[in-house]
């Protein structure tokens, strides 16, 4: 349903005070089963109550709270669209900041706070949504399930993971669904504007290496020394040049690439492409091979006493189809004497970038953007559509922002003085509102 420019005002206004809102409240996931929704939780059920909206909250452990709302659609034989969130944030260290990371203030077009752009933003934009549908009496064509997730974090243990082992039937009647990472502006080499939707993620193995050799004296010759064997294996790792690797959502997006800068497209070896994509390119470039880290290091007690056990953490993470070609690499880098256990494992995703969903993504970015490009990409972390991916429901990262050219926006995601600007968030509630109108 067509808005009129007040109803357009209303809810761009709402948007943002809701942006500002959330932000004030610190749902922070410091991981390892702390964190607390609990209070967001209730903003949510407060802003949809308000207008009619009934709501469930669902408790997966103490302050861990998910929140579900069933929008009922025109279409009732139709499959139905999941638009989800997640309401915890990352903690924020206050003085590192130039403003209060919790203090949702404006600032130079901006709306700045931890959560701003993780997703506090799309949040909002859900919320002022489906309260602009009740305010008008609108049904959106299908049925729609809105969740507000916690524990994204921090591995979705209380969050999406708990909701699809422990409340399966919510997703019955569901086939598909939008979330985060997606549908937001770089602009490119020519000043073009590409939106890119997130249509793949990497899998994610991390890995736990452990080194055992013969403990003594600090000040003996000690060919058997577990640190020495470990920080060898872990150089490796650290240091190995992975090669690159095609997927079909990277085989599209680098075409495009080169189809508008007027440069070569050769699938083995893209990277010339990346000096194209300006500050994206670090997380870009994080996509066309697999990836491993070491991020943590564990040994000894003295400095004069050689352990007999060293260990160290690799943060291992793999492109769709190619999960066995990380474990194989890294076993063998590690070698014969280290041993290797899987501490986290999750899939890799990719969905084909096709059909109604994805149809109507694009018009509605070219709706507001009619030079804009949209085009698929492959994320190198991951989202709730992991999750959900369970229960059989094919999901995109979609929460769309116009971004001014020179915004480092990949650098914001758990950054230092993350914002979002308010011009990019007007844009994107309009064309949420569009997509979802023609779904």
């Amino acid at each position: 349903m067509k808005l009129t420019p007040q109803q357009i005002s209303e809810l761009e206004d709402e948007t943002i005070l809701f942006c500002q809102e959330m932000i004030r409240i610190p749902s922070v996931n410091h991981g390892e089963g702390r964190g607390d929704e609990k209070a967001m939780a209730e903003y949510v059920v407060k802003r949809l109550s308000e207008l009619g909206i009934e709501t469930e909250s669902i408790v997966s452990a103490p302050n861990r709270v998910n929140v579900v709302a069933k929008i009922a659609g025109a279409d009732q034989s139709r499959p139905g669209l999941v638009l989800h969130g997640h309401i915890d944030v990352v903690p924020a260290k206050a003085e590192d900041w130039s403003v209060d990371p919790f203090g949702g203030i404006i600032k130079d077009g901006f709306i700045w706070g931890r959560g701003a752009v993780d997703m506090k933003d799309m949040d909002a934009m859900m919320l002022a949504t489906v309260r602009m549908w009740q305010r008008i009496g609108y049904k959106p064509p299908r049925n729609i399930l809105l969740i507000f997730f916690a524990d994204e974090e921090a591995g979705s243990n209380f969050g999406s993971r708990w909701m699809v082992k422990n409340r399966p039937e919510l997703f019955k009647g569901y086939s598909e669904a939008i979330s985060e990472v997606g549908g937001f502006s770089v602009t490119i080499t020519g000043d073009n504007r590409l939106y890119l939707i997130e249509a793949a993620q990497k899998g994610i193995q991390w890995l736990k290496l452990t080194a055992k050799g013969t403990a003594g004296h600090g000040s003996f010759v000690n060919r058997d020394n577990a640190v020495t064997k470990l920080s060898n294996a872990v150089a490796r790792i650290g240091n190995h040049e992975w090669p690159e690797l095609e997927t079909k959502t990277n085989n599209k997006f680098f075409r495009k690439i080169a189809e508008l800068t007027g440069d070569k497209y050769d699938s083995k070896n893209v990277k010339p492409l990346l000096h194209h994509l300006g500050a994206a390119a670090r997380m870009i470039g994080a996509t066309i091979t697999n990836t491993a880290n070491p991020t943590m290091l564990e040994a000894g007690y003295k400095a004069n006493v050689i352990p007999q056990s060293a260990s160290a953490v690799i943060d291992g993470r793999f492109l769709p189809g190619h999960e066995n070609q990380l474990q194989e690499t890294l076993k063998k880098l590690a070698g014969d004497e280290i041993e290797v256990e899987v501490l986290v494992r999750d899939i890799a995703l990719e969905v084909d970038f096709a059909g109604p969903l994805v149809e109507a993504m694009c018009k509605a970015i070219n709706v507001e953007d009619p030079s804009g490009i949209p085009v698929p990409y492959l994320m190198s972390g991951g989202t709730d559509n992991k999750a959900l991916n369970d229960v059989g429901i094919i999901g995109y990262g979609f929460s769309p922002l116009r971004l001014p050219a020179d915004l480092d926006f990949f650098a914001l995601f758990h950054g230092v003085d993350e914002r979002v600007p308010i011009d990019g968030l007007k844009f994107g509630v309009r064309v949420l509102y569009d997509f979802l109108d023609n779904v």
